[in-house]
């Protein structure tokens, strides 16, 4: 328990906890990204046609999808301690799994299960962040996560590369893995669910991180009538649905599209296919810190959520369109790469809205958010697949992206961030 004499100086061991959510977030987007740096590989080695590896691609998605909510709804009932623990354990056990793939069907599998484990990840993050930080620094909080899953995807496909070209893409997977279970040995020794149980947090950091709201307590039962009759939430998980539509494209086809439809040499391709996540860095940092200062500034949270997540999903829309019209092969890749950034620019936005509106519930709300944003990119991949295989163009993927942000754009300014959905 941390110390009853009062101090001056608060201590920073929400620091250490914003340092492992950090570290998480960048294992999380290496194990995830893996695959697509390596479906080249696979594709050659199974024959795999596009449509078998969108197929692959979406299982993943599909799975996380379907067990968001029940692992969003264990960290609030056992909280993110345990719950992290036993995410990032099996999702790394069945990373290094599928580096003993022998074909469609056991690749389909482990695939699933990987992504059935992984499910809960970001809501538990969501939830320590809503425990371990006062609310005017949530928004950059949760943008330190979405920077380490950006440096952790900009780093995967050059690395991928190197390791498959050493030592073939099955130990790419294993290696991989074994990160996972390192940092949850870390965190499960380091992390307490709450502030005052942490024995490096003394009472003026309690005091800083409880300032403004009640204490929370453990959530009641889950009031699911509520959340499921709840027109905010439909318009949020609306809203999100876009943003894991676009994100799935990034994390499934773009090192495939660098390589075959830009002709792109496999050195430059890693290279151009980390570019979108390097400039990310740039977006998730800027979004979480205008929807902190826009919130601070005006008192408005329409504005600082709402009107930030609108303008990224635009510009986004705007841009996606032209990539593949162009004809030069380096301006597009920088303008998808743009495209990118503007839509990273809204995720602090969209996490820091749920807690707006879930706070004690704030796993089981994310979950929901994710479920639906997870449906999108599961779509996605499946969408590219038959549009290459079939029509054979590269052309219409980008349009159905823009036309879903569209969409969700307009999903932004139906959202009110005051609005509880319980």
């Amino acid at each position: 328990m941390p110390s009853t004499v009062e101090t001056v100086i608060p201590t920073r061991a929400r620091s250490a906890v914003s340092r492992l959510i950090f570290a998480l977030a960048v294992i999380t987007y290496l194990d995830r990204l893996c695959i697509s740096a390596a479906a080249p590989a696979i594709m050659r080695d199974f024959d795999f046609s596009p449509s078998q590896m969108g197929y692959v691609f979406s299982a993943f998605t599909l799975a996380y999808a379907v067990f968001e909510v029940p692992s969003g709804w264990l960290g609030d009932r056992y909280g993110a301690r345990l719950a992290l623990t036993r995410i990032v354990l099996w999702w790394s056990a069945f990373t290094a799994l599928t580096g003993a793939a022998v074909g469609f069907w056991s690749l389909l599998a482990v695939r699933f299960l990987f992504g059935a484990g992984e499910a809960g990840a970001f809501p538990n993050i969501a939830r320590s962040v809503s425990r371990w930080f006062p609310e005017a620094e949530q928004g950059r909080s949760l943008s330190v996560a979405f920077i380490g899953l950006a440096v952790g995807a900009a780093v995967s496909t050059p690395l991928v590369f190197g390791l498959i070209s050493w030592a073939g893409w099955r130990w790419a997977f294993v290696i991989f893995g074994a990160a996972g279970v390192a940092w949850a040995a870390a965190w499960y020794r380091r992390f307490r669910d709450r502030p005052e149980d942490h024995p490096a947090v003394n009472a003026a950091e309690l005091r800083l991180i409880r300032a403004g709201r009640a204490e929370e307590g453990d959530a009641p039962p889950v009031p699911w009538k509520h959340l499921l009759g709840s027109a905010n939430l439909a318009f949020i998980c609306g809203m999100y649905f876009a943003y894991g539509y676009g994100l799935y494209f990034y994390i499934t086809w773009l090192p495939t599209y660098l390589l075959k439809a830009r002709g792109f040499s496999p050195a430059y391709a890693g290279l151009l296919a980390s570019l979108p996540w390097a400039v990310s860095v740039a977006g998730f940092w800027f979004g979480g810190w205008v929807t902190d200062y826009l919130a601070r500034r005006t008192g408005s949270l329409k504005l600082a959520r709402c009107g930030v997540g609108a303008a990224g999903y635009a510009g986004s829309a705007l841009a996606l369109p032209l990539v593949a019209r162009i004809e030069a092969d380096v301006p597009a890749a920088l303008l998808l790469a743009a495209a990118f950034c503007l839509q990273t620019v809204t995720i602090s936005a969209a996490w820091a809205v749920c807690l707006d509106v879930g706070r004690r519930y704030a796993g089981v709300v994310t979950g929901f958010m994710n479920t639906v944003g997870n449906l999108g990119g599961a779509l996605a991949p499946l969408v590219v697949g038959y549009s290459v295989e079939r029509l054979g163009s590269w052309t219409l993927p980008f349009d159905v992206m823009a036309g879903v942000f569209a969409v969700g754009g307009v999903m932004w300014l139906l959202v009110n961030p005051k609005r509880s959905v319980v």
